[in-house]
């Protein structure tokens, strides 16, 4: 069932941060691992953007590169920790000159760079929460989350609020302030350049508790509208670790996270968890065109990569092979990947491609492969240490003790980052919990040596004899085929009864032919498991969240020609 292995050469073993997996489980506390956190000055609580930024700014870090990015003529540029400090006290003292309260929700239609980073630690310093968008939603979608979260600022460009704002602005009776990036405002705006320099450049952040909101952080879409989840400032510790184990972050890596900081890991681990270890992060967007991404991990001296595995099979499918000489570790999440892509990396990177799971409601990734354990390919790996989980099985309450067998994935209650609410919900909230464990909705399986495998969403799971099973790892066994880039399954209702049905997305250059279909029926039945589709159809695109997810509900929707539902999330799709 585990499939091939890919082990660790001995002096990547030795450099890790986590070296002997069942000794740190066995010596690791939350209580000893707060001793990497400063908290603020004289006492005064725990406030992530200090962790992140201020807690540097008067050390021998203080010229350390904080942001890395490329300027408009493609030159690198650099914000030193000193500066980043400096500029975020300046927004903060913006806010307060601005009478923006505590606990106001600030949010931000930005993409990656300096603007961004500066507006979420000031938006923080003030005792704001911060509520990051896609910058590739549609303007319903950037109302409907605004109205949600009751908005009281916006940070954005002069492009993007032309774009996606204007017309909907006075449809947000929340929202009092909009800040343009630069030094031009447009009516009804303030330009946030000038603000800023005339702004003093120190700030004392007020007391901050532990379980104070931070985060106001929407979810992917992929099993309906998108909630809005909160986060507390206690997260940073949970987030702090998790980069430690997770991406084996060390303290001269340049570090980058290409997930958009409308999404939860875009913020997470493009912004916070690693500036709280004081390495340089690079902050700019991906080149559209895959071919371009090596000469800007190497331009830029990238040695962490943490992307996702659109983005990587986009590289595979374009031919490159970057030759990245600084880059030592690549990470992926977001949908699961596939053992292929692994292999792939192994092959074309010279590296391993590890997967790091989590959730929006989870405030970091709690499973992982690690730097110096062997590769599954195909697995999402095993649990951080502090970090507790098990199956239980989806109908009910009772705990799946069996190797291989599926269940609802769950984690014990009360990690750091654990999300504090649904925003306006707390019944959806109450539902989340079951006998002291977050039912996270994932289905997976767990192997004899303790490594989780994903096979899908319990919403998207197919009926078979054997019971409820997901439809991941059939996915990925079809993608396998040298004519697929990508497969979906669902369950439709037939009058014989349930039928598994696939989606198939071929690669470039290969034609949709009956032939093919058949043949790939053929290799599906031969793929172990007893859901082997039925049915196929060729797609030319698989429905997506903006996030990159995979959407089987618009898919099983389309079948009797229901309603898709909420599809402010769709890539592509107005």
């Amino acid at each position: 069932m585990t499939g091939k292995r890919i082990g660790k050469p001995e002096a990547v073993r030795l450099a890790a941060n986590l070296q002997d997996y069942r000794r740190a489980r066995a010596e690791f506390s939350w209580e000893a691992e707060t001793l990497a956190l400063s908290g603020l000055p004289r006492g005064r609580g725990l406030n992530l953007a200090h962790e992140a930024a201020d807690r540097y700014a008067d050390g021998p870090r203080r010229n350390h590169a904080a942001l890395r990015w490329t300027d408009g003529q493609g030159q690198p540029a650099e914000l030193t920790y000193g500066e980043l400090a400096r500029d975020s006290s300046r927004f903060a003292n913006f806010a307060k000159a601005l009478g923006v309260p505590g606990g106001e929700r600030v949010f931000t239609l930005l993409g990656p760079g300096p603007d961004l980073s500066v507006t979420a630690l000031g938006t923080l310093k003030s005792g704001c929460v911060l509520a990051p968008l896609f910058p590739a939603a549609t303007p319903d979608a950037m109302l409907q989350r605004m109205r949600a979260g009751e908005a009281g600022v916006l940070v954005t460009t002069p492009q993007l609020y032309r774009r996606s704002v204007e017309a909907i602005r006075d449809e947000i009776p929340s929202l009092r302030e909009i800040l343009l990036t630069g030094e031009d405002a447009l009516p009804g705006t303030r330009a946030l350049a000038p603000a800023l320099a005339a702004s003093p450049p120190a700030f004392e952040i007020p007391p901050t508790a532990p379980d104070d909101p931070a985060l106001l952080l929407f979810t992917s879409g992929t099993t309906g509208a998108p909630k809005g989840v909160l986060h507390a400032h206690r997260g940073v510790l949970a987030q702090y670790v998790s980069a430690r184990y997770t991406l084996d972050l060390h303290r001269d890596d340049v570090f980058w996270c290409t997930a958009d900081p409308g999404w939860a890991p875009g913020v997470i681990y493009g912004l916070f968890a690693p500036l709280c270890h004081g390495i340089t992060t690079v902050c700019r967007q991906p080149p559209a065109d895959a071919s371009r991404w090596g000469p800007v991990l190497a331009g830029l001296g990238v040695t962490v990569w943490f992307t996702d595995p659109r983005r990587l099979s986009a590289l595979r499918d374009a031919g490159a092979t970057p030759e990245v000489p600084s880059l030592r570790f690549v990470a992926s999440t977001g949908e699961p990947l596939s053992p292929e892509l692994v292999l792939w990396s192994q092959d074309s990177l010279g590296l391993p491609v590890h997967n790091a799971w989590g959730q929006t409601e989870t405030g970091a990734a709690l499973i992982s492969d690690f730097a110096a354990e062997e590769i599954r390919p195909g697995a999402l790996g095993r649990p951080l240490p502090g970090i507790e989980a098990c199956l239980l099985d989806p109908l009910g309450d009772f705990p799946v003790e069996e190797p291989d067998r599926e269940g609802e994935l769950a984690l014990r209650q009360g990690w750091p980052s654990m999300f504090s609410g649904y925003w306006r919900d707390p019944d959806s909230y109450d539902r989340s919990f079951s006998d002291g464990w977050y039912r996270t909705g994932d289905l997976a399986r767990r192997d004899e040596d303790g490594y989780y495998w994903f096979t899908g969403r319990v919403s998207d799971a197919l009926v078979t004899e054997a019971g409820l099973t997901g439809p991941v790892e059939l996915e990925h066994a079809l993608s396998s085929h040298p004519a697929v880039a990508e497969a979906a399954v669902i369950t439709v209702a037939r009058s014989g009864g349930d039928r598994a049905k696939a989606f198939v997305a071929l690669r470039p250059g290969r034609l949709a032919t009956a032939e093919l279909a058949a043949e790939l029926l053929a290799f599906a039945r031969h793929l172990p498991g007893s859901a082997a589709p039925a049915e196929l159809e060729f797609s030319p695109r698989l429905p997506r969240t903006l996030s990159g997810k995979l959407l089987r509900r618009l898919l099983r929707a389309a079948e009797p020609g229901l309603p898709a539902g909420d599809v402010s999330t769709v890539e592509g799709m107005s």
